[in-house]
């Protein structure tokens, strides 16, 4: 995590909830900002900024997918949205839009701010200097750039969040081997994997999805009851 403290922006019309996570947040050295629409809020990432975004998804003014839309439309941020217990479908589409991760209320504000540094784990990671030994990645129309953390398919720049660029680098060095989704969830979200949790495959969705639009064959295969698998592009 940076020297600086972290600064967590909190978009959540719950004024009580907004209170208790800053006190939680402020115990660990974090620096908190609650607003309470989602106008205001996109507003204020605007004119001051955030390390993290804590977003619900029903707000006033402005929904909040709608927000995190407009978010990606621009300059990335990493948002955790904030969920309504069994709304699968906003997950999803959170997950779809560009969120790194979800949450479902009402949680245990551990489990919070364990999430927000898994987070911010991930983007510090990507943010690192360049490394002065350069790997580079080739399997399967795919080249993956450790020293500057870019990915090309078929020669074609592909922009990845700082989770799907994690997720698809362990697949890649270790492609042609199934990897289990237990696996992939502790070193790649920092965490067990949890029963109904979709996020590891809405992110493997995602870089899919990324891939896809440069080449037709099939990158990630899905095994299952066992995991993914990097195909190599040489399987029969």
């Amino acid at each position: 995590m940076p020297d600086t403290p972290p600064k967590i922006l909190m978009i959540d019309d719950d004024t009580e909830l907004c209170q208790l996570v800053s006190e939680y947040l402020a115990l660990d050295g974090f620096t908190f900002e609650a607003v309470h629409d989602g106008q205001t809020g996109l507003e204020r990432v605007a004119s001051a900024g955030a390390d993290l975004i804590l977003l619900d998804v029903m707000l006033p003014r402005l929904d909040g997918l709608s927000v995190l839309k407009a978010l990606r439309s621009g300059a990335y941020c990493p948002v955790l949205m904030l969920t309504a217990r069994g709304d699968d479908i906003d997950r999803i589409l959170g997950l779809e839009l560009g969120a790194d991760d979800y949450l479902a209320k009402p949680f245990n504000p551990r489990e919070l701010v364990a999430r927000i540094k898994a987070i911010l784990r991930r983007v510090e990671l990507a943010q690192q200097e360049p490394q002065q030994t350069v790997t580079l990645l080739k399997v399967n129309e795919v080249e993956l750039n450790t020293q500057n953390r870019q990915v090309n398919c078929c020669g074609n720049l592909v922009t990845l969040t700082a989770t799907e660029f994690q997720l698809l680098e362990l697949l890649m060095r270790r492609a042609g081997e199934v990897l289990s989704k237990e696996e992939l969830s502790k070193s790649v979200l920092g965490r067990r994997l949890q029963m109904y949790d979709r996020s590891l495959d809405m992110h493997i969705s995602n870089i899919r999805k990324k891939l896809g639009v440069f080449s037709p064959i099939e990158k990630i295969q899905t095994l299952r009851g066992s995991g993914y698998l990097f195909l190599t592009g040489t399987e029969a």
